[in-house]
């Protein structure tokens, strides 16, 4: 009935040995959870935004009120998808696609988080394959974007992996400090250049009109 109603609740990617979609109630509850035990090293801030930088229970609701925003402020303009990352139905982390204007522009970018139990392992990129996927091969994307802070070498070196090319930098301000990031940018002919883990996505169809294709 709920994917009826949100056709996104039907979407499923699969990779083989993730499940991509979006939770159950628990099981936000269990990636809120995570989220407060912490999703990198002490003393690193590999976020623009510093939502892990405040207490388990402020990373732990930051988790869930961004999750619930991004369902509620929905359009075809301007969406953001949340897909719960899990290994044999346990919550290993997040990862989001999301678009302004994407009917015409075409292009998305990619986030993501990982417990910090689940590092390391393989899972962050094994994921960001699945969601390149629905992007590349399912909504008709014709380039991925992602920015990256110059000393996240983690991050940096999935997105390198996966074909993304330098484009430019960006500077923000993050309280009284400017931050550098790398821009980087993988195009749709890029991705289908190489070769890349077996990778199934269900529920598209019943999802074209709220990504506006």
């Amino acid at each position: 009935m709920l994917a009826e109603l949100w056709p996104p609740y039907g979407l499923l990617i699969t990779t083989p040995r993730l499940e991509l979609r979006l939770p159950h109630e628990a099981e936000l509850a269990e990636l809120a959870d995570l989220a407060g035990r912490g999703v990198h090293p002490p003393g690193e801030r590999p976020f623009l935004t510093p939502w892990t930088d405040g207490t388990y229970t402020d990373r732990a609701r930051d988790v869930l009120q961004g999750y619930w925003s991004d369902l509620a402020e929905w359009t075809v303009s301007s969406w953001c998808l949340q897909l719960a990352v899990l290994r044999a139905g346990q919550p290993l982390g997040m990862v989001a696609l999301r678009a302004k204007d994407f009917p015409v522009v075409r292009e998305v970018a990619t986030f993501s988080w990982l417990g910090l139990e689940h590092h390391g392992k393989g899972f962050g990129t094994e994921a960001r394959i699945g969601l390149l996927t629905l992007a590349f091969d399912h909504l008709g994307a014709h380039a991925a974007r992602t920015e990256v802070f110059q000393d996240n070498h983690a991050s940096q070196g999935v997105s390198r992996k996966l074909g993304y090319q330098p484009d430019g930098i960006s500077v923000d301000a993050r309280g009284t400090e400017a931050l550098i990031s790398d821009r980087l940018r993988l195009t749709r002919e890029r991705w289908q250049e190489q070769r890349h883990p077996p990778v199934t996505v269900d529920g598209v169809d019943a999802c074209r009109s709220c990504f506006g294709i």
